[in-house]
């Protein structure tokens, strides 16, 4: 059970030799001196708090208003091809032109018989359980 504990105890010892053999060894209960049994921390490659991290850049933003206006800039998921150009205003269904792109309703602004009021509901109710779960005030 000694042999596996984190502190082991060596014994400096004092050995008299004289031509190649050991003659007298004493062991001094004084000097003795407590070591860790812990492992050798590995050295790694390429990480440590002297090394730089590489910074992550994000794609270019395109500020050219004339293919801002032509190209759907950013829809183009292939490492090949081009952004598609954009149609006229015809082609496109009605209730696109209709989607809600600010901040989202508040739930007293929508009406209480509409499946947007009662998602809103549902999610500012799971907000409200979240908070009182981490004791934070209302």
């Amino acid at each position: 059970m000694f042999g596996y504990s984190l502190l082991r105890i060596t014994a400096l010892t004092k050995c008299i030799t004289s031509s190649g053999t050991t003659l007298l060894c004493r062991t001094n209960p004084l000097n003795r001196m407590q070591t860790c049994g812990y492992a050798k921390k590995v050295a790694t490659k390429g990480k440590g708090k002297g090394m730089m991290k590489e910074e992550l850049k994000g794609p270019e933003v395109c500020k050219d208003p004339v293919r801002l206006t032509s190209y759907a800039v950013g829809v183009n998921i292939l490492k090949q091809g081009e952004d598609p150009k954009l149609k006229p205003h015809e082609d496109y269904p009605e209730w696109l032109f209709q989607l809600n792109l600010g901040m989202p309703k508040k739930l007293h602004e929508l009406e209480s018989d509409t499946w947007e009021y009662w998602k809103r509901l549902r999610k500012e109710n799971i907000w409200r359980s979240n908070r009182l779960r981490k004791g934070k005030k209302l």
